[in-house]
Order: structure tokens, then sequence, then C-alpha cells
């Protein structure tokens, strides 16, 4: 198991967190910053390793933000910021694997909840539960029951919930969308109709930046959740639905109708590049996870709803698309109790929203302040806590790595070739990986 996920690449997100998440490729500044940190700390205090692949800007002005509040509160505790650049956390998740599998785990790491972390991780037997640490922080009623679900495994809970980013999302140009009179799409049909409009009035009306393919895959996944609803989303990732069904088709015809409005060189492109042409004003919509959001206001300096709006993914509003990033306690580590109190900074209200309104995520606490974030931050804390939770393919929640890895291949193919038969089958065939 350890050995596909050194494998794996770079289409499992994003937090680009920024998933895959979510992570963008501006040079990495932040192991050279905290190389500085760790030889400066006290030689009478611990050490604690924060890996991750937050290095963009935004998620990383996150991240070293939550680390100054730890030193704040814990002084005799140095940081080593282990950050590893590369998009969605490509470069990351394979240093990781090497390490896990060479029983060099690092005193904490981020990773996706849901079956990244339960099928990969924890049914490798590579973390300690901490149920009973929950109980101590007296944590269980400050996350949703469904989130705890997500970071737990056999009635055990093994990571901490940090953020909370929505892929079904799509971003889109306001000045755009006033020039030539669109109103925001709610249905496929509506969205097709808009399409063909900006297309003959020469605007891109969906940029797209697949060069990792999970971008792809991240569209295909909403399109899913759009036409399944999110019951029968979740029964095709647990094998109740063959991946066959005659809805599953639809979503593959949808999904071919979609990417023939993206914009040529879509393959060349990353996320950020595909970004920036809605930036521009060349192309209209972009359909991303809301580290976006961080990334049009922090690296692109543009206002929310002002130049730039946002909108449920059409057929899936009511429905939250959900993407967390997780910290938990890794095997083998001999400073569990400096890590646990990184955790309980990380689990924290403050230490939350210390970190989210610069990542563009909301908390994945249910008492954080609203007042700390902007429209887009307080529109979508509401939509998740009135919305149907889904988990998504895309960043790693809803299906193991193997079945993941095969998927994103299985796109790349598609959507060059738009052979409807060959991905369904491909799609049956790698099922296998979900048992």
């Amino acid at each position: 198991m350890v050995v596909a996920l050194a494998a794996c690449n770079s289409d499992t997100s994003s937090d680009q967190e920024t998933s895959p998440d979510d992570s963008n490729d501006t040079p990495d500044t932040s192991e050279q910053e905290a190389e500085g940190t760790s030889d400066e700390g006290n030689d009478e205090g611990g050490l604690v390793e924060i890996f991750s692949w937050w290095t963009g800007a935004g998620e990383e002005d996150g991240l070293l933000a939550l680390i100054d509040l730890f030193e704040q509160e814990h002084p005799d505790i140095t940081v080593d910021n282990a950050a590893v650049s590369g998009g969605a956390g490509t470069n990351a998740k394979a240093v990781l694997a090497t390490r896990m599998q060479g029983d060099d785990p690092p005193s904490t790491f981020q990773v996706h909840g849901g079956d990244e972390l339960n099928e990969g991780w924890v049914a490798a037997g590579k973390m300690q539960p901490i149920t009973s640490f929950f109980e101590e922080q007296e944590w269980m009623d400050k996350f949703p029951e469904d989130l705890i679900d997500m970071v737990s495994k056999d009635g055990e809970i093994y990571s901490v919930p940090v953020n909370i980013h929505r892929g079904n999302v799509i971003f889109y140009n306001m000045e755009v969308f006033e020039e030539h009179n669109i109103e925001v799409p709610t249905t496929f049909d509506e969205f097709f109709e808009v399409a063909d409009q900006l297309q003959q009035a020469g605007v891109t009306p969906l940029a797209l930046g697949d060069k990792e393919s999970w971008t792809a895959t991240q569209i295909f996944e909403n399109i899913l959740l759009g036409v399944l609803g999110p019951d029968d989303y979740d029964a095709l990732f647990s094998g109740d639905i063959p991946f066959d069904d005659d809805r599953v088709v639809e979503a593959v015809e949808l999904f071919e109708q979609t990417i023939n409005y993206v914009n040529e060189d879509h393959a060349s492109r990353n996320w950020q590049d595909a970004a920036q042409l809605v930036a521009n004003g060349d192309a209209a919509m972009l359909n991303m996870g809301d580290w976006a959001k961080g990334y049009f206001s922090n690296d692109l300096d543009l206002a929310t709803n002002e130049d730039f709006g946002y909108f449920p993914y059409p057929e899936t509003d009511g429905n939250f698309m959900v993407i967390t990033d997780t910290f938990g306690l890794p095997d083998g580590i001999d400073n569990e109790d400096d890590v646990k109190d990184f955790l309980a900074v990380l689990g924290s209200v403050e230490g939350q929203d210390t970190f989210n309104p610069l990542k563009g995520s909301i908390p994945a606490r249910v008492d954080a302040d609203p007042a700390n974030y902007d429209e887009y931050g307080q529109d979508t804390m509401e939509d998740f806590t009135n919305s149907r939770l889904a988990p998504s393919l895309a960043h790693g929640s809803a299906a193991p790595e193997g079945y993941l890895t095969k998927v994103n291949q299985a796109v790349n193919i598609f959507v060059t070739q738009q052979d409807t038969d060959n991905f369904i089958n491909t799609l049956v065939n790698a099922a296998a990986d979900l048992q």
C-alpha cells in the first residue's frame, strides 16, 4: 500500500489543497525559513516537524500564522516547517510515502480526511487513535458528526480537521457576466445555454488547467453529484450502485459536453493559470475548490463580489462537496506530548480563525466566529452547516488511492479522446479497488 502511495501523482488534490488540494507552484520559501527557525530552537525544549504541501501564497501565509500562534503559546517548542512544494501535494505525498515506509514519520502531516487518511495511513497501521484526546479537548460536539466520521475508522478518531474547502463551486468574472447580461446558471441546461452565449461572444466559457488531471476529475465528480444526488453518489463509491448505471453514463455524457467549452490550451495549464484566464476576462468561469478564492484575493488582489462572484455547480445547490485538511499523530514518533500541543492549537477556535481567513477556507469547527471571514467565507460557512456533505473523489476522500489514480488516468484520456464506452469500462474495471 505504501509503495502504491509513493507512486501517487498530482491527480490527488487540493487543497490543491490549495489543495489540491490546494497548493500552487510558486517557489517554496517556507523550507528556508524553517531551517532558520529550527536552528535557533531552545535546546531544552521540544521540536515539532509539520509536514505539508502548503508553500503557495495564501496557504503558506495561513500556515505561518498558525505556527506563529503556536510558538507564542509554546515558546519552549521549536517548529520545523517541513513544507514540500508542488501542485496538489504531488511531491509531498511521494516524500511522505518514502519516509513512512522507512519508519521515519514527521511529527505530524497534512492528509485529506476520508479514504486518503482512513484507507491509506490508518489501514496501514501508521497512525495512532486520538479519540481520548478529542474527549479531553471537549471537541466531540465542536465538529460536525459527518466530519468526525471522515477522520474515523472502526470507531476511533485519527486526525484533527483544520479547515473545510468546497469543491462544487464555480467562480466567475462579474464584469464578463454583466457585459453579456448573463444570469447565474442553476441547471445543466442553463449552464450550456450560458456557455453557448459566451462562446458566440468570443469568451471561453469555462477555464480549465488539467496539466494535472485532478482538476478535470473535480468537474466530473460535481456532475456525478448533480445527476445522482448525495445518497446515490455515496452509494456509487460504496459499491451499491454500479459504474455502468444509466445515470453514470448520463453524467459522463454531460462531462463530455462540458469539456467542449474549455480553453484549447487546457493541457498546458495548471489551475492557477486557468484562474488567471478568469481574472483577465479571457474566460468567464472556473470550477475549482475555494483555495481559488484565496488565490484571487491574496495573489491577484481581486475583490469578492466585485471582481469575482461564485455559485454552486449546477444541480448541486444544497450539497457540499467537502475537502478537509487534517493532521494526526503518526505511529512511532517520540514527541507525542509536543505534537498534541500543536494539535490542540490547530483544533482550537483561535487556531482555525487564524489559519482559514488567509487560506481561503472556512473553519472545521462549528463555533468559529463568522466575523473573521469575508462574505464568501460567511456564505460558505452557512452552506456547510445547512447542506448535505459529499466526500470528494478528486481529493482522496471518497475512494482509495488506487481507484483514484485509475480514475484520474481515465479522465485524462477521456478529455482527449472523448470515448464514453471506454471511460465507463475503465470505471467499472477499476471498481475492484473500492473493495
